[in-house]
């Protein structure tokens, strides 16, 4: 057992991931050196995973409050009312390092952790999603992370009962040495009963709830703090071990705890386990917390205090009781199989005493602990921004059609059903729309409400503009989730970049934070949730930034939505925002002519707002019979994709330089089909509204056809498209 007095060195402060200014600012708060027990609590409360201490003075200018928003950003996840008395409870969050080191544990907690989070406030999990980044596909670690991540993604998520309703898969060298792992789920549950993790009430008990305590995932918080290098091996015992069968069992146990009147806060043991819990149940109740490690549950024999305090063995919670119902909570929990022991009280010291073997290992200042971590306004420079290239400086393919199936039919522009297939997406019966398109849906049992979930982001136009690409990727989500005729909520944010204390990192976060901002504001679109993952990086490269963004919109008829495969044969193909120009930061630019270059297109939000509400409309009004939003790849990948997705083929014919027209990413677009019979109205309509639309061809017959550029048939596209992901994994 780990002693609670070892010399405090300086080598062992830094081992803890704390600079010498801060343990110094340790030494003022408590007037005295630490413990060993004390300083891993430190440690655990600073760091960048837990504390955000240098994404905070950024994060609190993101808009977070809207007509919807019943809780925002500080609890265990977000939420927002859908009307009748429900609310949709959601979060996206990181498991990027652990992911990493071993992918299939990494990638399986991640997605536990992100469950139990939802259902902390209340909420039944309906559905999840998963945003995943690879290194380039002949690195030779990359297959064995995509095989570790999906399955470990799929035998959680599976295992627990929840559908995978979407998600994105993409590969680049700059995640060679730091793969993304971003999980994403959301909840049902009644708008007035939302439990909080902030306790209230002097001497109540503190209750342990779920699975035992062991050594697995000692310092895994710390470890998510911190860059890696050479003695990545060392770190495996830093991941923790996940228990989906024990979850569901959690989860099942506290909604009935819930139903009770029993719980007055509760709280996810995650990062950080059980003093991460502790300390932010008190700090944001102004209440002190006195713990005994004697009485917690453990499955490892002669765990010492900071084991214990820094342990994130999986399906744990803490829960302040009421006293009167002790007896029923404990016979839930008895009856579920899982433990229950009551652990410590609260006080009004607002101190964290830690009490084990009769000795005090920890008694430290909670607040200071908890909500007054330190916080970094760090030194960013802006990023240069890259030329805007004209189409003439970018050359045309010498094949358009070779050109079109290689952006649908490569490592990036590929089917993943390879992926999404491993997942369980039709579980719980009320999957209305499964991967493969613009948003998944579900029904709301009960009602004939939908909800619908996107998660996108392009790393590509971030990485070239911050400001763009952060603007884009909130653009895109909502235009995903208006893609199928929902009305756009909320978002939640997964913050992915490398090292912060790196001016020019640090600038990519700042560009990206504000162009999210300007979006959510314009878009109404609130942040009410969301994860920062820094220090992604490998021998000091850093990942491309990634700010991930999970959106949830809602349709008030689940069945009056649309789709992005082409329905029948001889609709109009409308094309709604105006033609391609933009090749810039483009996937044709990148992987046609090999060139990473060029400014990522500009977002014009209002633009985007006006086309997308019409879109909605008329979908609303059943007056569209396909759409799907022009994204990467521009409008001949969606087409393709609207084609591959129904084997109906479609004659089209554009004008300009072909390959803008054709692969440009211009944004706020969207290539919709009307019936002939209602065409005419329905380009009245759009011109009315002021909105650029033009009807560019047919749907039917088995090609694909550009006048004067490529015809290719519909089934050789998919065959591309769908052989890439079986082919690049059945390789040894």
């Amino acid at each position: 057992m780990i002693p609670n007095d070892i010399k405090i060195t300086p080598d062992l402060i830094a081992s803890h991931g704390l600079k010498p200014d801060e343990y110094e600012r340790i030494l003022e708060l408590i007037g005295r050196e630490p413990t060993f027990t004390e300083l891993g609590i430190f440690s655990a409360m600073w760091n960048e995973h837990c504390s955000y201490k240098s994404s905070k003075k950024w994060l609190k200018t993101l808009p977070t409050e809207g007509p919807r928003v019943l809780q925002g950003p500080g609890e265990n996840a977000g939420v927002v009312d859908i009307g009748d008395g429900q609310a949709v409870v959601f979060k996206m969050e990181s498991h990027n390092h652990p992911s990493y080191i071993e992918p299939y544990q990494g990638a399986a907690t991640g997605v536990g952790g992100i469950l139990r989070d939802v259902f902390t406030m209340g909420a039944r999990p309906v559905a999840a999603m998963n945003a995943l980044r690879f290194g380039e596909p002949d690195h030779p670690r990359t297959r064995h992370l995509v095989s570790g991540v999906v399955s470990g993604v799929g035998g959680y998520g599976n295992s627990f009962g929840v559908p995978t309703v979407g998600g994105e898969v993409e590969f680049h060298a700059r995640y060679n040495g730091n793969c993304l792992v971003n999980a994403f789920a959301a909840g049902l549950a009644k708008s007035d009963a939302i439990f909080l993790a902030k306790a209230e009430g002097v001497g109540l008990p503190v209750v342990y709830l779920g699975a035992k305590t062991g050594r697995d995932g000692v310092g895994g918080a710390t470890m998510a703090s911190a860059e890696f290098d050479d003695t990545i091996e060392e770190k495996r015992p830093t991941v923790q071990v996940g228990d989906p069968f024990t979850e569901k069992c959690l989860l099942e146990a506290c909604l009935e705890l819930m139903e009770t009147g029993a719980v007055i806060a509760i709280q996810d043991m995650g990062a950080a386990g059980l003093t991460c819990s502790a300390v932010e149940m008190g700090a944001s109740g102004d209440l002190g917390i006195e713990l005994d490690l004697d009485k917690v549950p453990v499955r490892e024999e002669q765990m010492s205090a900071y084991e214990m305090m820094l342990s994130e063995s999986q399906e744990r919670m803490l829960m302040v009781l009421r006293p009167e119902k002790e007896h029923e909570a404990e016979a839930i929990f008895k009856k579920w199989g899982l433990d229950f022991a009551i652990v410590g009280k609260t006080t009004d010291t607002l101190r964290f005493i830690v009490k084990h073997q009769g000795e005090v290992v920890a008694d430290l200042p909670i607040k200071e602990l908890g909500d007054e971590a330190p916080e970094y306004d760090r030194p960013w420079v802006e990023p240069k921004k890259r030329p805007v290239l004209s189409a003439s400086e970018i050359e045309e393919p010498a094949d358009y059609a070779e050109a079109l199936k290689t952006l649908v039919g490569n490592a990036n522009g590929s089917s993943r059903r390879w992926v999404y297939e491993q997942y369980d997406t039709l579980i719980q019966g009320n999957s209305a729309a499964t991967p493969g398109g613009d948003a998944g849906v579900i029904r709301v049992e009960g009602t004939r409400k939908g909800l619908s979930f996107s998660v996108d982001v392009t790393p590509r136009y971030c990485e070239a503009d911050p400001f763009e690409g952060g603007k884009q990727a909130v653009a895109e989500v909502w235009r995903n989730l208006t893609a199928v005729g929902s009305e756009p909520l909320a978002a939640t944010d997964n913050l992915n970049f490398g090292n912060p204390e790196k001016p020019e990192i640090m600038g990519q976060f700042v560009g990206c934070i504000k162009g999210i901002g300007e979006a959510c504001r314009e878009l109404e679109f609130p942040i009410v949730s969301g994860n920062v993952s820094l220090y992604n990086e490998t021998h000091g490269e850093a990942i491309l930034p990634t700010p991930a963004i999970g959106g949830v919109g809602l349709l008030p008829d689940v069945t009056v939505r649309a789709g992005a495969a082409f329905v029948n044969e001889g609709d109009a193909i409308l094309l709604i925002g105006g033609k391609g120009t933009h090749l810039g930061a483009s996937q044709y630019l990148a992987d046609i002519l090999g060139r990473e270059e060029g400014a990522p297109p500009p977002v014009d939000l209002a633009a985007e707002k006006r086309r997308g509400t019409l879109v909605r409309q008329l979908i609303g009004a059943a007056r569209l019979t396909a759409v799907h939003d022009i994204s990467s790849g521009g409008l001949g990948v969606a087409l393709a994709e609207m084609a591959m997705s129904s084997g109906i083929g479609a004659t089209v014919k554009i004008d300009g330089p072909a390959h803008a027209a054709l692969f440009g990413e211009d944004q706020g677009r969207y290539v919709v089909t009307v019936s002939q019979d209602k065409v005419e109205a329905v380009l009245e309509d759009i011109l009315d509204g002021g909105i650029d639309v033009q009807q560019i061809g047919t749907t039917g017959g088995t090609d694909l056809t550009v006048e004067g550029i490529l015809t290719i048939s519909v089934a050789n596209l998919k065959k591309a498209h769908e052989d890439w992901f079986p082919n690049y994994m059945a390789t040894a």
